[in-house]
């Protein structure tokens, strides 16, 4: 099983990031998928969840209204739409399956550093 994560980057208070990860090792299209982040000093958090046909979506309250979790289970890959960011969503970012904070399959990706500062 592997994740591979990509599109972060510095970027200013208030901008945009569009965050990609591309699955493998298994049947990518059964599985719920989520976004999580870990910031220096912090947790691992769940950031946002989108059920296998994604038809349903559910979000953490501090991104609610500004992130947009999207799937293309043709490509094995799940986006994170990141808009309005603020310095409080500087953190690594991780795809992973299901929504626990315990990975599915016992691994994760190397994840996105995502830097919000001016």
């Amino acid at each position: 099983v592997q994740f591979v994560e990509s599109g972060g980057g510095l970027v200013q208070p208030g901008g945009s990031l569009r965050l990609s990860c591309v699955s493998s090792g298994f049947i990518f299209s059964i599985y719920m998928m989520s976004w999580y982040r870990q910031a220096p000093g912090k947790e691992r958090e769940l950031v946002a969840t989108i059920t296998s046909n994604g038809g349903s979506t559910d979000y953490a309250d501090s991104v609610k209204g500004r992130f947009t979790i999207s799937r293309d289970n043709a490509k094995n890959t799940v986006f994170l739409q990141m808009n309005s960011l603020k310095p409080d969503d500087t953190a690594v970012y991780y795809c992973n399956v299901g929504r626990g904070l315990t990975p599915f399959f016992g691994s994760w990706g190397q994840g996105t550093q995502v830097t919000v500062s001016s």
